[in-house]
C-alpha cells in the first residue's frame, strides 16, 4: 500500500472518528470514537483484543436470548433426527444427528484440539448445522400449516408423498460464497423444496456446478457477497411461496450453529478436559458474515461462561468483523477503509459484517485475529501432509490464528481450533493448492 493511501486512509477514519465522538456527545454518551489498528489500515496480519469485550454472565445478562434459546434448539434438532437418517443414510449415524469428530495435534507447544467440522456429514462443512437446520425448520412449517404433521409424529414422513408434493411447490432462496448455499441446496433437494442460489463473484466455479448437479438453479452475479444476498432478499420478499434465508440476520442459523456447542462439551467431556477461568479453552472460529462463529461463541459463553475465550479469525483483505467491532458501525465495510475484500479463504470474503450478529456477540468476542493468504496456503499443506486433514484455506485459518496467539498472548490455555469446510474438496480443485 502506497504512503499516499495510507494517509488518505489514516485522514478517513479521523474525520470518522471525529463525527461518530460529535454524534456520541449529542447523545450524552462520552465514550471517546478510537481509531483503527494501523496494521488493519495495511492488510497486515494482527492481533487484536476486543475492548468492549465484558465478563460472559454481565454481556449475557442485557441479552433478548439465552441457554433456553439454544435449549428448544437442540430439541429441534433431536426432531428431525429421523428425517435425517432416512435422507442421508450413508453419511448420518442411525440416530441422526450432525456432528463432526474432536481430534488431538500434538506439536511442540502442547496439544491442539480440532472441532473437525470440515468433516461434518451431509455437506463437510459447518454450514450444515445452520443451513440445514433452517431448511428444516421452514419444512417443520409448512407442514404443519397443510396439516401434515401432528404433535408426537415421527418426521421421517417428511420425505414422504405428501409432504414431497407439497414441498415442491415452494422455493428456499439464499446469497451465498458457496457453503452455505450448497448446505441449503442438500438438504431443500433431499425434501423436494425447489432452490435458488444466488452466488458472488468470489463462489469457486466447483461450487456452483455441485450445486446446478442437485438440481439447484444457480444465480452468479458479478458483485460480492453482499450484492447476492441482497438480490435473493428482493426476489423472495415478491414471491409468496418462496422463503429466504438469510445470512445476514437469521436466528435460526445462529441457534443451530449455538446447538453445536453442546456436542462440543460432551466430547470435551469425554476427553477429560475441564476449562477454567484460570486455563480457559481458547476457541479459533474462522468467520465470514459472522452468523456461524457467533452462533457457536454465544453457545459456548452460555455453557462455559468465562472459562472460553472466543477467537474470531478472518483474512486481511476482509475483517469485516472485527472493523464493526472495533468502530461499532454497522454500516462501514472494508471498501471503506481501502481494503479489497478479495482473498484466497472465498468462504470468508465478507464485506460487512453481520448487524444482528454483531449485537448480540460484541461484548462475547474476546479477540480477533487476522491471517495472511500464503499463510492459509502454507497450513492447508501442512495439515495435509502431517494430519491429513483436507481443509479449505478459509478452514485453515484457525490454525495460523492459534499459533500466532500463542506468541503474542502467552496464557495457559486449552487451544481449539475450529475447521470449517474442505473435505468435500475434489482433486482438481484441493491437488493445485497443494502444488502451489
Amino acid at each position: 500500500m502506497s504512503l499516499a493511501n495510507q494517509l488518505q486512509q489514516a485522514c478517513w477514519f479521523v474525520t470518522l472518528a471525529c463525527a461518530r465522538h460529535t454524534a456520541a456527545i449529542a447523545k450524552g454518551d462520552t465514550m471517546p470514537a478510537t481509531l483503527l489498528p494501523t496494521a488493519l489500515l495495511q492488510g497486515l496480519p494482527l492481533l487484536w483484543h476486543n475492548p468492549a469485550r465484558q465478563p460472559a454472565a454481565q454481556a449475557l445478562a442485557t441479552l433478548p436470548y439465552g441457554a433456553a434459546d439454544i435449549a428448544a434448539a437442540i430439541a429441534r434438532w433431536q426432531r428431525f433426527a429421523p428425517l435425517l437418517a432416512h435422507c442421508f443414510p450413508d453419511s448420518v449415524a442411525a440416530d441422526g444427528r450432525i456432528d463432526s469428530p474432536l481430534l488431538a495435534q500434538a506439536g511442540p507447544g502442547g496439544t491442539v484440539w480440532v472441532k473437525a467440522d470440515h468433516a461434518l456429514p451431509v455437506t463437510a462443512c459447518i454450514k450444515a448445522r445452520g443451513g440445514v437446520y433452517e431448511v428444516l425448520c421452514q419444512a417443520e412449517t409448512l407442514a404443519r400449516r397443510a396439516g401434515l404433521l401432528a404433535e408426537g409424529s415421527n418426521y421421517a414422513l417428511l420425505a414422504g408423498d405428501a409432504a414431497r408434493a407439497l414441498f415442491a411447490r415452494h422455493t428456499i432462496l439464499v446469497g451465498s460464497t458457496g457453503n452455505l448455499g450448497y448446505s441449503v441446496g442438500v438438504m431443500a433437494r433431499a425434501l423436494g423444496l425447489q432452490v435458488e442460489v444466488h452466488m458472488s463473484s468470489d463462489a469457486k466455479a466447483w461450487k456452483k456446478d455441485r450445486l446446478r448437479a442437485l438440481g439447484a438453479r444457480v444465480v452468479e452475479h458479478a458483485g460480492d457477497y453482499a450484492a447476492a444476498v441482497a438480490s435473493a432478499r428482493q426476489l423472495a420478499a415478491a414471491d409468496p411461496q418462496a422463503y429466504f434465508i438469510d445470512d445476514e440476520s437469521s436466528l435460526l442459523l445462529f441457534f443451530g450453529y449455538a446447538a453445536a456447542a453442546h456436542d462440543l462439551k460432551a466430547q470435551l467431556d469425554t476427553a477429560g478436559l475441564q476449562p477454567t477461568p484460570a486455563c480457559p479453552l481458547r476457541v479459533f472460529l474462522p468467520c465470514g458474515v459472522g452468523g456461524a462463529p457467533g452462533g457457536v461463541a454465544f453457545g459456548l459463553k452460555c455453557l462455559y461462561g468465562d472459562a472460553v475465550q472466543c477467537v474470531f479469525v478472518e483474512p486481511v483483505a476482509s475483517p469485516c468483523f472485527l472493523l464493526r467491532l472495533a468502530s461499532g458501525d454497522d454500516a462501514l465495510s472494508v471498501y471503506d477503509i481501502g481494503l479489497d475484500n478479495r482473498t484466497l479463504a472465498d468462504g470468508l470474503a465478507v464485506p460487512r459484517a453481520s448487524a444482528t450478529v454483531a449485537g448480540l456477540v460484541q461484548h462475547l468476542v474476546d479477540a480477533v485475529v487476522t491471517v495472511s493468504d500464503d499463510s492459509l496456503l502454507a497450513e492447508v499443506r501442512q495439515q495435509w501432509q502431517q494430519h491429513g486433514l483436507r481443509l479449505e484455506p478459509s478452514a485453515a485459518a484457525g490454525f495460523v490464528a492459534q499459533r500466532l496467539a500463542a506468541s503474542q498472548w502467552p496464557q495457559q490455555v486449552i487451544p481449539l481450533v475450529w475447521t470449517t469446510g474442505g473435505h468435500g474438496l475434489p482433486d482438481e480443485v484441493f491437488l493445485p493448492l497443494l502444488a502451489g
